[in-house]
């Protein structure tokens, strides 16, 4: 049984993809998730680079990876992990008075710390879910888990949607624990820009994702107001020099209660249209970019917090709006690239002939760090969600071969020379060393 402190994966829980696993997997999965929590520091260098281990074991175990590439894909990345620091003696009973606990957030050094008070937390409550609901959906000002959507490029939220989607106490510790230890770049603007969906005067239906992608990079100054050299280029470029516009369009985004599950496929279908269009690239090989790729990655945790009956539709809403907003500025901070459904569909694969089948062991065996296995299965969970909605005018991706040729651009784009992934797709820099496509 999972616990707090222990991780137990059973070849039936696989996850949203729901296929069966067989027995030495699931044992092998299990193994290598426990040490990975057991020695490794939640970031592998001091610039705050993510362990990225437990994502990628769950995203292969769960689309049927076989022992070997289990065993090989955690080889091949426990390397450059940092080893785990020990937590301090009892510092954890101090983390539940906030005065004292705050002083801890957004500093690295603390990690084990706060894994300690969650696990312990989710044993004193009775539960991952009592705990989510005491420190993410309570209410108040001591909410450190409403950090999983804020903080740490979307990297808690990851984490702690791989623990409740394969309900794996111990793994939505870690997620929390990270959260913590992050710095909060974007909570001001994400309630900067509910405050003003909430007063706003237009009772006018939201307008369609897709739509705002567009109005997000048909106004001037939004667009342009990221650089190539800005560090951080949500926080230093489209916050710092285009605040009020990214609030007024993202301030639109209003979610209605009847609508979520609708609202929900769509976010999932504008995030993947956005990230592929963007990856195509005239005359250069395809590459997707390594922000937009995260918000694909992500976009499945909303598919089961759908599904958790404890959990409020309003608490579902919230989050779902959260993440429509922070896509919209994430797509404006990548250069706003060209997009259009056109430039999927007339892409011209490398491998025709292949199928998505085929493909998959191609991926199971990639070195890789577990980017490229969480896209694709984030893929499989979108295509999935948007059958029912192939006659929605707002839907971006439908019919088998768009779907088909999505496939062929992640496969081409990761084994294609050069770099693996593009940073800030809209920039004409950012694809300096992609190899040119070559002409016929």
């Amino acid at each position: 049984m999972a616990t707090a402190y222990k991780i137990h994966i059973t070849p039936d829980n696989t996850g949203l993809w729901g296929i069966r696993q067989n027995d030495q997997a699931a044992e092998t999965a299990a193994v290598l998730l426990q040490k990975d929590m057991n020695n490794h520091h939640v970031f592998f260098n001091k610039d705050g680079f993510h362990d990225h281990i437990s994502h990628h074991i769950l995203a292969l175990y769960g689309t049927g990876a076989s022992v070997e590439d289990l065993r090989k894909a955690f080889v091949e990345n426990e390397g450059y992990q940092r080893p785990a620091l020990e937590p301090r003696k009892n510092l954890f009973e101090e983390l539940r008075d906030w005065d004292k606990a705050k002083q801890r957030l957004g500093k690295e050094q603390y990690y084990a710390d706060w894994l300690v008070f969650f696990e312990h937390e989710i044993e004193r409550l009775g539960g991952w879910q009592k705990t989510l609901t005491e420190y993410m959906f309570k209410g108040g000002q001591a909410e450190p888990g409403h950090l999983t959507m804020r903080k740490g490029f979307l990297h808690p939220l990851i984490q702690l949607m791989y623990g409740i989607e394969w309900d794996q106490p111990a793994m939505v510790a870690m997620a929390l624990a990270q959260a913590c230890v992050h710095r909060d770049d974007m909570g001001r603007f994400l309630l900067g820009a509910e405050e003003q969906a909430q007063k706003s005067t237009m009772r006018t239906p939201m307008p369609r994702i897709a739509d705002l992608l567009d109005t997000a990079a048909g106004n001037e100054k939004l667009r342009n107001s990221p650089r190539m050299s800005d560090g951080n280029k949500v926080r230093d470029g489209v916050l710092a020099r285009a605040w009020d516009e990214a609030v007024a369009c993202t301030g639109r985004v209003r979610v209605a209660p009847d609508e979520l599950a609708e609202r929900t496929a769509e976010m999932f279908d504008a995030a993947i249209y956005a990230a592929s269009a963007a990856a195509v690239r005239p005359g250069k090989d395809p590459k997707y970019d390594f922000f937009l790729m995260h918000h694909v990655n992500s976009a499945p945790i909303f598919v089961t917090w759908n599904k958790q009956d404890w959990l409020a539709t309003e608490h579902k809403v919230r989050m779902l709006e959260w993440k429509i907003r922070m896509d919209i500025v994430q797509y404006v901070a990548r250069g706003s690239p060209k997009l259009s459904v056109e430039k999927i569909a007339n892409y011209v694969p490398k491998d025709e002939a292949s199928s998505a089948g085929q493909f998959l062991p191609r991926l199971h065996s990639l070195s890789d760090d577990g980017h490229v296995i969480k896209l694709w299965r984030a893929v499989g969970v979108g295509r999935k969600l948007s059958e029912p909605y192939e006659d929605r005018d707002w839907l971006r991706v439908k019919g088998t071969k768009l779907w088909d040729q999505i496939n062929h651009l992640i496969v081409d784009s990761v084994e294609a020379p050069g770099p693996r992934w593009v940073r800030s797709a809209g920039f004409e820099e950012a694809w300096k060393d992609v190899q040119d496509t070559p002409k016929n």
